[in-house]
């Protein structure tokens, strides 16, 4: 059982670990809401979207970048396809499990990083632009993507 599979079950669940989820699913869904998420949440598109944010990240910090990135805005993570999903159809069929919280608070920690290296590329300080991309916001990236993927890998089993 996967890292996700293991936190993603209700929590009255969670009292015994060794106690399957009900369910189709290695996290408890049945098929037809599993269907059904997987339908709404391109899921290798949502990685892929953040991964991509490194890049585009790297180049505005280099200046190779004609993007208009404002720190007020790649703050707010439910503007994002992803975002949209978490806190609409996603929070209504997957918010009473705890790693759904996680998910999204992880994932409201990327755009509070990717902001702030706007916000210090702008400000000049790239330095600290460069430590933060490599650094917090590295990790913030790679918890999202992270639980992305265990999140598709439970709802396919």
């Amino acid at each position: 059982m996967g890292f996700f599979s293991r936190i993603f079950r209700l929590n009255d669940e969670q009292d015994d670990p060794s106690r399957p989820a009900a369910g189709d699913t290695d996290i408890g869904l049945d098929a037809a809401t599993s269907a059904a998420v997987l339908a709404e949440l391109d899921i290798d598109t949502a990685i892929a979207a953040h991964e991509n944010w490194k890049l585009r990240l790297q180049n505005y910090l280099d200046g190779k970048s004609s993007e208009d990135l404002k720190p007020e805005v790649v703050c707010l993570d439910d503007r994002c396809d992803l975002g949209k999903w978490l806190y609409g159809p996603g929070k209504m069929r997957l918010g009473a499990y705890p790693a759904f919280s996680i998910l999204v608070s992880r994932h409201q920690f990327f755009h509070e990083q990717a902001s702030a290296v706007v916000a210090l590329t702008q400000a000049g300080e790239k330095d600290k632009a460069s430590q933060t991309l490599a650094g917090s916001y590295r990790y913030a990236s790679s918890q999202v993507v992270l639980l992305l993927k265990e999140l598709k890998r439970g709802l396919s089993r």
